[in-house]
């Protein structure tokens, strides 16, 4: 179980105490009594805090040699195969007031507005920048999740010659996730690096292509918050991923509502199972994917469950929220899983979130993270609770992250 976001500080209005304590999770305190409770730390000092980076780190594969960038992982979500020398950018429509960051979702539009905003920007794209709107599509997503692809028009009898036409944006391409820039200015926050200056032209851009759209007029009329921008972030080329099962000898099942972990299952080649009712966000369904990870335990070797809602939280700075989330995580799927397995000797679960979110930043951290893990062949350590304090007086750290994993399914 991945409870996204789920580590912070300890909180003023939590009485000094982090979600994780302040929560009531029975459940996983129930594992750290069977299991062990320690530290790990999935980002890696010179890659982003984000979690396109720690949750390849979770499924155990070292990000230092797999990790290219967050689209590409969310282009293979949608089925997209991207060539040697294509490109994917990841493309928010966001809500910029008074040149800040008012909102990195756009009001959490509704991927049927933010599909007909897109076009709008394809128009635009082609319009404004003729001579190159050939090589790029902007590919609608999920909600405010979106695409912006560059397809490299080399054909073969260019490639045949030797010819070569320079790519649009260089591995030194660095961008800032929204997320990370809420109620901040934006000024100073644009891409840097080779094709910088082609990715700030296009947000620049984009709030004339969006401005008088009737999808934020409507909006406006309803009190909702208008997509006033794109925001392009998160460039990388294809990666190259081996497939689970080739690496650790089983396969796997990913339950998400969000496309970076259905791009990673695809390229792990796990089976990815949709739960209809789950949406990424506080509202999710967690009893459904808790009965849908049940389901698959019949026949799957491993089930992944990843969960938004705490992350979702923290970046709205909303304690009270993220306490909610882990309880009803713990409620809704670590003790329905837990309940369903007790009678079967041969089983394991972890649980283990991704990376920090922080409810006094609203934004990603680096650093270490609790994990419980329990099951057969797993000593107990001695742990009461799990949480932040608890793993920290704990006598097991694993570092680096991405071998958790190994730990996990260690057969010895």
């Amino acid at each position: 179980m991945i409870p996204d976001g789920a580590a912070d500080a300890p909180q003023q209005s939590l009485g000094g105490r982090t979600p994780l304590q302040a929560a009531h999770t029975p459940a996983m305190d129930l594992l750290a009594t069977r299991g062990r409770v320690g530290l790990t730390n999935h980002v890696p000092e010179s890659l982003p805090p984000g979690s396109e980076v720690a949750c390849m780190s979770l499924l155990g594969y070292d990000p230092l040699l797999y990790f290219t960038g967050r689209a590409p992982l969310e282009a293979a979500a949608q089925g997209i195969v991207l060539g040697a020398r294509d490109w994917a950018v990841r493309c928010n429509l966001v809500t910029i007031r008074n040149q800040s960051m008012e909102d990195f979702t756009a009001g959490h539009i509704s991927s049927a507005e933010a599909a007909q905003l897109l076009q709008a920007a394809q128009q635009g794209l082609q319009a404004d920048f003729p001579e190159i709107a050939s090589g790029w599509q902007f590919v609608p997503g999920v909600s405010y999740r979106n695409l912006l692809l560059y397809r490299d028009p080399l054909s073969a009898a260019e490639a045949s010659s030797g010819m070569r036409i320079a790519a649009p944006l260089g591995r030194d391409v660095r961008t800032t996730p929204p997320h990370d820039l809420i109620d901040t200015s934006v000024v100073d926050e644009f891409p840097r690096g080779t094709g910088s200056r082609l990715l700030s032209d296009l947000m620049t851009r984009s709030a004339f292509w969006l401005e008088s759209h009737p999808v934020n007029a409507a909006r406006i009329a309803a009190g909702k918050r208008p997509a006033t921008h794109i925001w392009l972030w998160g460039a990388g080329l294809a990666p190259s991923m081996e497939p689970f099962k080739t690496k650790y000898g089983i396969s796997g099942t990913m339950i998400t509502a969000v496309d970076l972990l259905r791009g990673l299952a695809a390229l792990a080649k796990w089976k990815r199972l949709d739960v209809a009712t789950a949406t990424g966000y506080l509202d999710t369904d967690y009893a459904a994917k808790g009965r849908a990870a049940i389901a698959e335990l019949a026949t799957s070797d491993l089930v992944c469950v990843h969960v938004e809602a705490p992350d979702e939280a923290s970046h709205e700075g909303n304690a009270a929220e993220k306490v909610k989330a882990i309880e009803r995580i713990d409620a809704l799927i670590v003790k329905p899983i837990l309940d369903h397995l007790s009678g079967t000797p041969h089983h394991r679960i972890l649980v283990c979130p991704d990376h920090p979110t922080l409810l006094s930043t609203k934004m990603h951290s680096r650093g270490l993270v609790p994990f419980v893990m329990a099951g057969a062949g797993i000593e107990p350590s001695g742990q009461k609770v799990y949480d932040e304090i608890a793993a920290g007086n704990g006598s097991m750290t694993i570092e680096p992250g991405w071998t958790l994993m190994k730990h996990f399914l260690d057969r010895g």
